[in-house]
């Protein structure tokens, strides 16, 4: 590795503290260093001149995430089409996605430097909005996308297929698809199941259906999603918004629908240690 992109957070990281202790690091094993802070312009952090996101170097090796698996979400959401490697530092809570603790982080930097590690490539997904004025839109997810109500406190009705399919009709306050990453977030709590991030499916949690039955689907990585908002009693219209990774939001009403598959695109994340999930899930359970 020549050069490494630090994506940084002013809230995260006080006064830049640890992002310059990395630069500092860095510079002094003769490497390049480009900073970008997720908070705040962009300005010159340790005497290096930063870029804009759009002009990030096409030399790039790898990308240092400081923050917690938020910040790390929203790295990834801004350079999907760059395929940079990401490694994060766990600036947060419990940090699933987060490898590099504050502790070892220079023996963790000499490692990248070195290279010393493994990579291990993520799935995401597109989700794709088809509005009924014809016109569309879309984003991605490396962890969920969340079809939820929005405004008054109320239930929504959909109805989602599978493959053209129809699978069946909700009410429930959302549903969360969710990819192996995703799984420990949003559907976890959700009581979806727990999946090993090298997997690759999609899984369908609903959020408090109102039904004595709460299932998660588990489907196919190539199966197609779609959720069709209807009109419900009396032609009352529904307000609903389809969030990706909690970042990007695309509101929909009735007579919309997204369609949900398995993007083209896919997130690599680097490894320093040959730690299972189990072992993982197990440490960051004893956390909570």
């Amino acid at each position: 590795m020549k050069h490494f992109l630090i994506y940084s957070s002013t809230y995260k990281d006080k006064n830049l503290f640890i992002t310059n202790r990395i630069v500092s690091h860095l510079q002094t094993k003769g490497q390049k260093v480009t900073v970008k802070l997720k908070e705040a312009d962009w300005k010159s952090v340790a005497g290096e001149e930063s870029e804009e996101a759009k002009n990030i170097p096409s030399d790039v090796d790898c990308m240092i995430v400081l923050g917690g698996d938020g910040t790390v979400l929203q790295a990834a959401r801004e350079t999907k089409k760059l395929h940079i490697p990401i490694i994060g530092v766990n600036l947060g809570t419990l940090g699933y996605m987060t490898e590099i603790e504050p502790t070892n982080l220079e023996e963790s930097l000499d490692r990248l430097i070195a290279g010393r590690y493994h990579q291990e490539s993520r799935m995401m997904l597109n989700g794709k909005v088809f509005f009924a004025d014809k016109t569309e839109d879309e984003g991605w997810a490396l962890n969920d996308i969340v079809i939820s109500r929005s405004g008054s406190l109320q239930i929504i009705h959909f109805n989602i297929y599978v493959n053209g399919q129809f699978l069946h009709d909700y009410k429930a306050d959302g549903m969360i698809v969710t990819t192996p990453t995703g799984s420990t977030g949003y559907n976890l709590s959700a009581g979806g199941p727990l999946v090993e991030p090298g997997a690759s499916l999609i899984t369908l949690t609903p959020i408090c259906p109102h039904t004595l039955n709460q299932r998660s689907i588990i489907l196919s990585p190539d199966d197609v999603v779609e959720i069709e908002i209807p009109p419900i009693r009396d032609g009352m219209s529904q307000d609903v918004e389809a969030n990706f990774d909690g970042t990007h939001k695309i509101a929909l009403r009735t007579g919309d629908r997204i369609r949900i598959v398995k993007s083209e695109k896919t997130t690599e994340f680097l490894q320093l240690n040959q730690v299972s999930f189990l072992e993982v899930l197990n440490k960051k359970m004893r956390e909570i």
